[in-house]
């Protein structure tokens, strides 16, 4: 009888160790994941309720418009005869 007791100690130990090693770095885990989602939240309502400065383009306006020039380059220098 002893030796199924002490056999049992010996596994549930360490088992239950793990577990509640596994838990605390769930809780911790599941805490940082909370926090960046209120963190991505809070850069969302800060970005909407920023006023746009309108002598700063859009990024997306920028590339349009560094498109368009790249476009008008190519356009020239076909039409200057210079081989790209």
């Amino acid at each position: 009888m002893a030796a199924i007791t002490s056999d049992l100690a010996t596994n549930l130990v360490p088992a239950a160790v793990a577990l509640i090693a596994l838990t605390i770095m769930s809780l911790v885990a599941l805490r940082g994941w909370r926090d960046w989602i209120q963190l991505k939240r809070d850069e969302l309502a800060a970005g909407r309720d920023a006023q746009h400065d309108p002598a700063v383009p859009h990024a997306g306006s920028r590339i349009e418009i560094a498109d368009l020039k790249e476009r008008l380059r190519k356009l020239e220098a076909i039409a200057a005869g210079v081989d790209l």
